[in-house]
């Protein structure tokens, strides 16, 4: 798991192998099996996440008291919420295991530590974020101005893997659709 991480950090700074060493042992890395709740809407998270391995659902129960799926995390994707600008603070949305993972783990009290101890690391994180907000950026645009057919059709393209690592009604919720239009849209599609 570590040499994920060495091979993320290498392509986001300039550090050497030695200061590459010195904050991977630094880092906690632990396991989560298929289920565990990571954060739940309305509570202030504490941690922050990077996926080595698994799947993590984002979703929210909306006015009627149904989930909707918002996001899936994989493999060198960071969960991070921003809502400091919120007076409570909390998350609007629910984090879950879609699968067994393995995450870094970051505490978000010890984040400022982490950072002034290490600065490179500081600027590998804002080039993350920066690159994840225009990725969602971009994808949010394509999703409004697309139909139906043409989320799936971009979603077999980018992430196929999503098809057979999380139930079909996630999915659907995940691409606004129903669960039975997915099925029939994946048959056309085939």
């Amino acid at each position: 798991m570590k040499d994920i991480l060495y091979k993320y950090m290498s392509r986001w700074t300039s550090l050497n192998e030695e200061d590459q060493q010195i904050i991977v042992n630094e880092i906690r890395i632990e396991e989560f099996t298929k289920g565990t709740v990571l954060f739940r809407q309305g509570v202030i998270p504490t941690a922050c996440y990077f996926i080595l391995e698994g799947c993590v659902r984002q979703y929210s129960i909306n006015e009627d008291g149904r989930e909707v799926t918002s996001n899936f995390y994989t493999e060198e994707q960071a969960i991070a919420i921003f809502n400091h600008h919120k007076p409570d603070k909390s998350s609007d949305y629910t984090f879950v295991c879609a699968e067994d993972s393995v995450m870094v783990v970051g505490d978000l009290d010890l984040e400022k530590d982490m950072y002034h101890k290490h600065p490179q690391l500081e600027s590998m994180t804002r080039r993350m974020m920066e690159q994840n907000f225009s990725q969602v950026q971009e994808e949010f645009a394509a999703f409004i101005a697309s139909s139906p057919e043409e989320r799936v059709k971009t979603l077999l393209m980018k992430r196929p893997s999503l098809i057979d690592r999380v139930p079909q009604h996630q999915l659907a919720s995940y691409l606004g659709i129903t669960p039975e239009s997915l099925s029939r849209i994946k048959k056309r599609i085939q």
